[in-house]
This record gives C-alpha cells, sequence and structure tokens, in this order.
C-alpha cells in the first residue's frame, strides 16, 4: 500500500512577516523621497540680487532727501523708521535705498537686494542653515545696518528735485515686467521743499494750482499705479503748515494714480 505524502506548505508565517516589512520599508523611502523632491522644488533660484529668479515677492524703496541737514533726534527717528521698514520685508521681498542728489533725476542708490530668509527659516532637511543665516547677515543685514548708521551724514545742496527722484525709481526700477502683481511701497523721506527751476514750494508756497501751471506738471508726471506712497516729513522752520503740504503731496500722488497711505511728521525741527 502507497504511503500518503503531506502536502507541503507555500511559505512560513515569518517569511510573510518579511516580505511585508520589505514592501513597507520601499514604500517609506520612496515617500521620503518625494517629500524630500517636493520641498527642494519649492525653494527657487536666487539672481545676483538674491532676489527669486521668477521676480521678487514684493517691492520697497526708500528715497532719502539729506540735501539739506536735520536735527540729531530727526535722524534718530529717521533711522528708527528706517530700520522698522526693513524689518518688515518678507522673504523674496525687494528693498532698494537711494538718496537724491544735486542733480535733478539723478539718485545715488545705495543698496538693493532681497531678503533672502534667515538660518531659522531654511528648511533644516534641504538647506544649510548656517550657510543660509550667513549669507543673509553678511549680504542683507549688516550692509543695512551700516546704512542706517550713516543715515544724515550727507552734504547741503541748492536744489531738492524729489519729483525728479520718485519718477526715476518708478520708471528704472518699479517698472520691472519681474514686479508685476506684487505689492510695491515707496517711502520718501525729506522735508518735502520741491525746489527744481520748474517749480519750488520756497517761491509758490505748498499751493497747487500754481504747481499746475508750471512746467513742472508735465516735467514729472510719473505713473504710480499699484504703488503705495508714505512720506516722513522733516520739519524746519520755513516749512508752510503741516495741512498744506501734507495736502500738496496728497494731490501729487493722487493725480498720478497712486496711493497716498500717510504724511508722518518725525521728530525734531532744523
Amino acid at each position: 500500500m502507497a504511503r500518503r505524502r503531506r502536502r507541503r506548505r507555500d511559505g512560513s508565517p515569518w517569511a510573510i512577516v518579511g516580505i511585508v516589512g520589505l514592501l513597507t520599508l520601499a514604500a517609506a523611502a520612496i515617500g521620503g523621497f518625494v517629500i524630500l523632491k517636493s520641498r527642494t522644488g519649492k525653494t527657487p533660484p536666487l539672481d545676483a540680487d538674491l532676489c527669486p529668479a521668477t521676480g521678487a515677492v514684493s517691492a520697497s524703496a526708500i528715497l532719502l532727501d539729506l540735501t539739506d541737514p536735520i536735527s540729531d533726534i530727526t535722524q534718530v527717528d529717521l533711522k528708527r523708521q528706517f530700520e522698522a521698514t526693513v524689518s518688515n520685508i518678507g522673504i523674496g521681498g525687494l528693498i532698494e535705498v537711494y538718496a537724491i542728489t544735486n542733480e535733478e533725476g539723478k539718485l545715488k542708490r545705495t543698496f538693493r537686494r532681497c531678503n533672502p530668509g534667515t538660518g531659522a527659516e531654511a528648511d533644516e532637511w534641504t538647506q544649510n542653515r548656517r550657510k543660509i543665516q550667513q549669507r543673509w547677515e553678511e549680504a542683507f543685514s549688516k550692509p543695512l545696518k551700516e546704512l542706517s548708521d550713516s543715515i544724515g551724514s550727507d552734504s547741503e545742496s541748492t536744489t531738492s528735485p524729489i519729483m525728479a527722484g520718485v519718477q526715476r525709481i518708478v520708471i528704472e526700477s518699479f517698472s520691472d515686467p519681474k514686479l508685476n502683481g506684487g505689492p510695491k511701497q515707496l517711502y520718501v523721506a525729506s522735508d518735502m521743499l520741491e525746489n527744481t527751476d520748474a517749480f519750488s514750494i520756497y517761491k509758490s508756497g505748498a499751493d497747487y494750482e500754481a504747481f499746475l501751471k508750471s512746467p513742472a506738471r508735465d516735467r514729472f508726471r510719473t505713473p504710480l499705479d499699484g504703488i503705495d506712497v508714505k512720506v516722513w516729513a522733516f520739519q524746519r522752520e520755513s516749512t508752510p503748515g503741516d495741512r498744506d503740504l501734507a495736502e500738496f503731496w496728497r494731490q501729487w500722488v493722487r493725480a498720478n494714480r497712486g496711493g497716498f497711505t500717510g504724511f508722518e511728521r518725525l521728530t525734531g525741527i532744523k
């Protein structure tokens, strides 16, 4: 009589557990790779100004009119305003700083960079936090601090072409197609006493009707569409009434289709 053979089992439970474990590890590895890949893709390359290659997410410019001296306490207040503004520039936001010169329409640009982000804001899995912090300090934070410390050291000038300075920034910087769509803010630090051969507040006062009849109306026409303008006003003993001067500049900004976000008088008087 033939002996009956035992059936062989297809596999032990431990083999099945091993296969499931390997599949789980493979799935975890693939998932981790996908996550790292997606994180890496969220960090765009930066250009020479540390701005995203696709364009800055916002643009801010500070125009300093130090063509006449300001008091010590005004310098302190201006530095406070300057540093507070810089601290609010988000990652990928552009900040530019300009100084008005004696020559109409010719500005001195002292800074142009985007905020590249600090090490604390970097991704610990895909970025080198130490190098990113070093880049932020050396290329963004330190130069701006040095610039803030130097505010008030400019010399006197015989003219104060404020409108021409605003016009130059708008045409040469804010009109960059890469900046379209993002918020734009212009800060003007000045006594706001426009003084050129085309129009002078020293001669006409803060009279907007007189300005409209002057050559300055067309010479300094500026497309301020989508740009918010805020004034940090220095006080002079010869300054016209605050309301008159603020209203003059409010009318000029709005006539050029810009947003007028404030006329803030700084402390001190010269």
